[in-house]
Parts: structure tokens; sequence; C-alpha cells
């Protein structure tokens, strides 16, 4: 099965950082997920830059409403993602117990499925 690990960071972490202790997390991370690559569990990773340039697109009562970032209602944003494959949902749980960010952020682990199951139909 697939799973993602999703690095949950409270906004505004990174600039908290000097830049050698940024890159340094930088570099953990990308040795966490070449570890994984060479197990065989890894399909994807990528970090996502701060929501400081993200839009965010709604249509909420047929209007278009576009928002530009930051957003400064949010209290997390999504700082990257691993995406595993062929792990158990144990297997997912303890590489997130085991992902360097868990030690300055929240990660998630959530697996992929189908928004409904047409299986049933």
């Amino acid at each position: 099965m697939s799973y993602m690990l999703l690095i949950i960071e409270p906004p505004g972490q990174r600039a908290t950082r000097t830049e050698a202790e940024g890159r340094e997390a930088y570099a953990l991370m990308r040795r966490f997920g070449e570890g994984l690559a060479a197990q065989g569990k890894l399909q994807a990773m990528e970090s996502l830059s701060s929501h400081a340039g993200a839009v965010r697109i709604s249509h909420a009562g047929g209007q278009a409403k576009v928002m530009d970032g930051p957003f400064s209602e949010a209290k997390e944003m999504i700082g990257g993602f691993f995406l595993l494959q062929n792990v158990t949902r144990e297997e997912a749980i303890a590489l997130a117990h085991d992902c360097p960010a868990a030690q300055w952020c929240t990660v998630e682990v959530r697996a992929l499925a189908p928004c409904f199951d047409d299986s049933q139909a």
C-alpha cells in the first residue's frame, strides 16, 4: 500500500533558523529520503516553499476567489512530503517516528485511497 508522510510545520519556523541550521535540517531530510529510496520504499519526496508565495483558489457560491499567501489565519503549513510505496500502515508509522522532521514539527501519516469505493456499487 502507499502512504504519504506530510511534514506539517508552523509558519515562520524556517525563518528562526540560521542558514547553516536550515541547510543541516534539509540535509537530514535528504539523507532520510535517500535511505528510504535505498530500501525501495520511496516513490517521491519534495520540500515545499513557504506559503508566502502560495495562492489559494476557491469557487464557493459560484464566485471565484483568489487569495495570495501568506495566509495569516494559517496555524501550520505543509513543508514537504515523502510518498511511500509497498509499506504497511505500521511501517509508515514507524518511518514517521524515524523522520528527522518529527524533532521540530509534526509528521502526519496518510494512506493514499480513492474518495469513493466503486467496488461496493
